[in-house]
């Protein structure tokens, strides 16, 4: 059903009429200090693509790269994160392999399930759709911060509890007002992700002031306290985004700025929006109404 051509967030296979298998696979090197954080931090992170494919995680198998001077608790710490963000996911985990490696890496390949008609992909908004975000933005510049040392691991408490958390939440929302696109925003920020879900029929205006940012994201955007993945992010997307009004540069190049582990983008149409908005309070589910999607072309940034 989805393989490599769509940038979909995973591999779809359909098994029967009753059941479709999803595919997933993601890892990477730590963005913080503490190895447990660190393995909580990748599982949710993989999972995610799971969820943003309208799925429930079903089995995991760790990958695993290890220097060879790393502490045996240490890598117990990374396996003890991970293997407790996959029960939380009520999946299992039956194995996964390890290798030495120069730098410590760490993450899951996933196997999910849905209903084929319950699969939700990227590229599906309809015209005047309301586009939602289930998680501030500002991971890649807090944990930049933190590497430059300008932070330290205490003052990430929130950023870190927002990684960890799983995207559960978000994505049964999404299924039960049947969202009619969905993705997670992570590598290629959020102008990444959301250049996705548009067609050459449909474009999305997001207001900026509506957008969340975790607290002090803002402040070092403006030191120009980046990672390098929102300079070539910007690079490869800046053309796809209209900016109406004056916008300070390092605001604009925040929303390029990588995510690690970051909420949803669903889509959702308007006459549901209340519902939704109330669902989502009930569960405690944080939902920002950030753009709506209507019949034109581009990423419209407005004020």
């Amino acid at each position: 059903m989805c393989g490599i051509n769509g940038s979909e967030d995973a591999g779809v296979y359909k098994l029967n009429d009753s059941t479709a298998l999803i595919f997933t696979l993601d890892f990477f090197t730590p963005i913080v200090d503490s190895p447990y954080h660190f393995g909580k931090i990748a599982a949710a992170n993989s999972l995610s693509d799971i969820y943003a494919m309208g799925g429930k995680p079903l089995i995991a198998l760790n990958i695993l790269c290890i220097p060879s001077n790393i502490s045996p608790v240490a890598v117990e710490e990374i396996l003890k994160g991970g293997l407790e963000k996959v029960k939380e996911a009520g999946a299992f985990l039956l194995g996964g392999h390890s290798l030495q490696d120069k730098e410590p890496k760490y993450g899951l390949a996933v196997v999910g399930a849905s209903k084929p008609e319950d699969i939700k992909r990227n590229n599906s908004a309809k015209e005047g759709d309301l586009l939602y975000l289930t998680k501030p933005l500002g991971v890649g510049i807090l944990t930049t911060a933190l590497k430059r040392k300008k932070l330290k691991e205490d003052d990430l408490k929130e950023v870190i509890e927002g990684m960890e958390k799983l995207n559960n939440i978000s994505a049964e929302l999404a299924l039960k007002f049947n969202a009619d696109a969905l993705t997670d925003v992570t590598g290629f920020g959020l102008i990444g992700h959301l250049s996705e879900m548009l067609r050459e029929d449909l474009g999305v205006s997001i207001f900026f002031s509506k957008i969340p940012f975790y607290e002090n994201s803002l402040k070092f955007a403006k030191e120009y306290v980046f990672p390098g993945g929102a300079y070539s992010n910007q690079k490869y997307y800046e053309n796809i985004l209209k900016a109406e009004g004056n916008f300070e540069d390092e605001k604009v190049l925040a929303l390029f700025s990588p995510e690690t582990s970051g909420g949803l983008l669903v889509a959702i149409s308007e006459e549901k929006k209340d519902f939704f908005e109330e669902e989502a309070k009930k569960k405690n589910q944080d939902v920002f109404l950030i753009g709506k999607f209507f019949k034109g072309e581009g990423i419209v940034l407005k004020d």
